[in-house]
């Protein structure tokens, strides 16, 4: 289980742990005329504890959502989560099964009110590293009883037990790492709905056939209908294949991932899913606190009426970075330095960025290889390129509102957010026409798209930007039309609640028990 694994918790947790309630069925309710109760289930949350885009999400969604209905997060208890500071008391706990071990649910509340649950096992969470693996980025060998765990208590609550007097009408369980929560509610035969957002394909959450033991798994599991995967045991098609309803972070990748070249081996089911109506591609939005007029971490704020704002960020960038003071474009590259983002391409089309008169600022931590390729890179370029494999939001946020342009040439983006963060700060994004980056970036209006990740592709995009920023009126045009872009999360938010609605609507037409008692969505 690692070598942390045997660190030792805060013992004031357990107190009154016997005395915690250990779950009260309740019965199913019809739904509320106003909203319902929401479980919303991630291994991610900023507030706590981030790794991707993952917990940005399940940080703002939840919040947006809790203006129509009562959500809920639940989240493992990690060392990150257990040591945040704020007040956790246990309200209930779980019995283990198979090889999972039994936990207890806490409480904790944001400042903000919401609402987080927390699967306290000390043997699964409590450890030095990030959620997935140890602090040199080696999975946990146990990952599959630790996130079948999280998912096994998501379960249970949806049962009614685990936290006394509260029952939600809907689970919405997030990537991988929650896919056995649609699975084990209906092995149980649970008829609450269950939502399943796939954030990103490409990690499956993959373990041998053999830890179906481990994990309790009935026959069916094994089947291709089930989880089954090349051999091997899917947590991500176990989602797919037993939620009510698929969700994914953007319409374009929606229909990309049903398709031999984005599907990942998955493609087939996903496309009969498409067929049956079952997968729908909603976009991420952006949280309120990215407003270049106020953000209290830039250097100075700025509108579209007002640019002072936005050099004074570049001027900060520069002095940063040791780049001289000029008029030459600024670049920006903020994201995780991995093969999927294009690094390869943009280290490639560094080149004729300088050249051109160009400076890029990079911003961000990721494989071994591409970081040491980044730093020679920078070393190459001393006052022209500039690298910090640090990440700082603050520092990130300084960046992109005092760029030009964002370098982003994915290979694949589900949805993205650092092209709608650059929009909205009047950097013009340059980025493959896949998956979210399609959907959220209008060519030659907003930024600039291309459609192979080829250099030659991805140069022809940058030249067109080149040209833009020796014409400062339009330059400045594209701004405005960038700034305007961006959708916020109480905007995107609406087609999770008509989905929620309709789900919870059909499943208590469908499943009518008589003598049900309303009651109140409360928080």
């Amino acid at each position: 289980m690692g070598n942390a694994a045997a660190a030792v918790m805060p013992d004031e947790l357990f107190k009154g742990a016997s005395r915690a309630s250990k779950g009260v069925q309740l019965r199913p309710t019809p739904p509320a005329e106003t909203g319902h109760n929401i479980l919303f289930v991630t291994s991610e949350i900023t507030d706590l504890v981030k790794v991707g885009g993952l917990g940005d999400v399940s940080a703002a969604l939840p919040r947006a959502l809790n203006q129509h209905h009562s959500v809920r997060v639940l989240i493992p208890g990690y060392r990150q989560v257990i040591n945040s500071g704020r007040p956790l008391r246990v309200v209930g706990k779980l019995p283990g099964h198979a090889a999972i071990p039994p936990c207890l649910i806490g409480q904790m509340t944001m400042d903000d009110g919401l609402i987080v649950h927390v699967v306290i096992c000390q043997e699964l969470y409590y450890r030095e590293g990030n959620p997935y693996g140890d602090a040199e980025g080696i999975d946990w060998p146990d990952n599959h009883i630790r996130f079948a765990r999280l998912a096994l208590a998501a379960s249970k609550i949806a049962d009614g037990l685990g936290i006394r007097d509260w029952r939600p009408d809907l689970v919405h369980a997030n990537d991988w790492p929650s896919g056995l929560t649609p699975a084990y509610m209906a092995w149980r035969g649970q008829q609450t709905p269950c939502i399943f957002t796939i954030h990103n394909l490409a990690y499956q959450g993959l373990c041998p056939v053999e830890c179906r033991v481990e994990l309790g798994l009935p026959e069916e599991a094994l089947r291709t209908e089930g989880m089954e995967y090349y051999g091997k045991l899917s947590f991500l098609k176990a989602g797919i294949n037993y939620a009510s309803r698929i969700t994914t972070v953007s319409r374009t990748y929606a229909h990309e991932i049903t398709s031999p070249a984005f599907g990942c081996g998955l493609e087939g089911l996903l496309r009969r899913k498409a067929d049956e109506g079952l997968l729908t591609g909603i976009v991420n939005g952006i949280d309120t606190s990215w407003q270049p007029k106020t953000d209290p971490r830039l250097i100075q704020g700025f509108s579209p009426n007002d640019w002072v704002g936005k050099q004074a960020n570049t001027r900060y960038v520069e002095q940063s970075f040791g780049f001289a003071r000029e008029d030459g474009p600024l670049f920006a590259v903020v994201s995780r330095l991995v093969h999927q983002k294009g690094v390869d391409l943009t280290i490639a089309a560094a080149e004729m960025i300088v050249a051109h008169g160009g400076r890029i600022a990079i911003i961000g931590q990721g494989e071994r290889e591409l970081e040491q390729r980044v730093q020679a890179l920078a070393q190459r370029h001393p006052g022209r390129i500039g690298a910090n494999l640090n990440f700082c939001e603050t520092e990130a946020r300084r960046i992109i509102a005092g760029s030009d342009f964002l370098l982003m040439p994915s290979r694949y983006e589900p949805c993205g957010l650092s092209q709608i963060y650059a929009q909205c700060y009047g950097s013009l994004p340059i980025a493959r026409r896949t998956g979210g980056l399609a959907d959220t970036i209008e060519d030659g209006v907003s930024g600039f798209l291309f459609r192979e990740p080829t250099l030659e592709h991805y140069l022809q995009a940058i030249r067109r930007a080149l040209n833009v920023h020796r014409h400062p009126v339009l330059l400045n045009a594209m701004r405005c039309k960038a700034m305007a872009a961006p959708l916020y999360w109480h905007q995107s938010v609406r087609p999770y609640d008509r989905l929620y609605r309709r789900l919870i609507e059909h499943t208590y037409d469908s499943f009518a028990l008589p003598g049900r008692r309303s009651r109140a969505c409360s928080k």
